[in-house]
């Protein structure tokens, strides 16, 4: 039963630490006191190393001998291995989605684009393209391939949050748009070509010259 409430609380230290990572709040090297956190949560430090595990496994922390364990940071080749990861498993999940979507979760996605289009702020913007996403394969029944898949969009929403630093400017995504038209039209195939390059696009595109970015030049939306 201790066990039980260990790994629950564990859940929730890590999913709120998660937030800070991804959200900017806790930046690059920022060192996470694990007596702190203990305390912050009124936990023991069993479920505190146990978030720290779970976070390093997300590619969010890491622990340094002496060091303790800090905020990963990150370059232009890591945004690009996501980006390849993300494509690899998000067009396998698509692929066996594809013939159990149903017309209410493409509308469902539909929104989710528009919302996405419409958006005003950063923060707007990745729940919806997230949400996009998330929905176009969630019929594929590989519940573990959609969670390593979440996973990668945590770390995708981090490398946008820290490396966004202007207002935000509303877009339109076509890519999004005709990926539900192949979809709809039942090409599975033409899908995932679109999603596999779409996604491929993250730290390789240049971006517009416009606001005021630390990107390096490079999309980190997709």
């Amino acid at each position: 039963m201790e066990k039980d409430q260990d790994n629950t609380l564990a859940s929730r230290i890590s999913r709120a630490l998660a937030e800070r990572i991804i959200h900017g709040e806790l930046v690059p090297g920022s060192r996470l006191g694990q007596d702190h956190i203990a305390e912050e949560f009124g936990a023991s430090h069993v479920p505190v190393r146990e978030a720290f595990r779970r976070l390093e496994a997300q590619g969010l922390v890491v622990s340094i001998p002496r060091r303790g364990v800090r905020v990963a940071a990150f370059d232009l080749k890591q945004v690009r291995e996501i980006a390849e990861m993300r494509a690899a498993l998000e067009v396998l999940a698509l692929r066996h989605a594809a013939p159990n979507l149903t017309p209410a979760v493409l509308d469902a996605a539909e929104q989710a684009a528009a919302d996405a289009d419409a958006a005003r702020d950063v923060q707007t913007w990745e729940e919806a393209n997230r949400r996009f996403h998330r929905l176009i394969v969630s019929t594929c029944d590989m519940p573990r391939l959609l969670t390593v898949i979440d996973d990668l969009h945590a770390v995708s929403a981090r490398f946008l949050f820290v490396a966004w630093r202007a207002a935000w400017e509303a877009r339109t995504d076509h890519d999004h748009r005709a990926i539900l038209a192949a979809l709809r039209a039942g090409d599975a195939g033409e899908a995932c070509r679109i999603l596999e390059r779409h996604v491929q696009w993250i730290g390789r595109a240049p971006m517009p010259q416009t606001g005021g970015r630390d990107d390096q030049g490079f999309a980190i939306v997709g």
